[in-house]
């Protein structure tokens, strides 16, 4: 069952985080009177997974996916109406769950 959560972010960070640790990205967490979960927009690290014939992935898409990442992280900025990360904690957000699974977030622009 979908549901809707009134919220906001209670944590953020960019830097390495998510599985393992080996994750470049932009890290948040989100508290509800529900309860909270977390969500990352992230990648390899490539100075901790290196690339080999092996991946199913190539170095010109890891570069993508940053580029990705980056142009992400601009939108929640102006959306949020702020100019580094850190100062997107305690900004107001909807999250988006599927039963128990985060499915996504949005923050709150007609609030700010």
């Amino acid at each position: 069952m979908i549901t809707k959560e009134l919220g906001k972010i209670d944590s953020v960070s960019f830097g390495l985080g998510d599985y393992q640790g080996a994750m470049l990205g932009i890290h948040l967490s989100f508290s509800f009177d529900n309860g909270g979960c977390g969500y990352s927009k992230s990648s390899w690290d490539k100075n901790i997974i290196e690339h080999s014939e092996y991946c199913k992935w190539s170095e010109s898409d890891r570069d993508k996916e940053y580029s990705e990442i980056m142009r992400y992280v601009s939108d929640l900025l102006k959306d949020a109406k702020v100019t580094t990360v850190n100062e997107l904690k305690n900004i107001p957000v909807e999250v988006t769950l599927d039963g128990n699974t985060f499915k996504s977030f949005r923050i709150l622009i007609e609030v700010l």
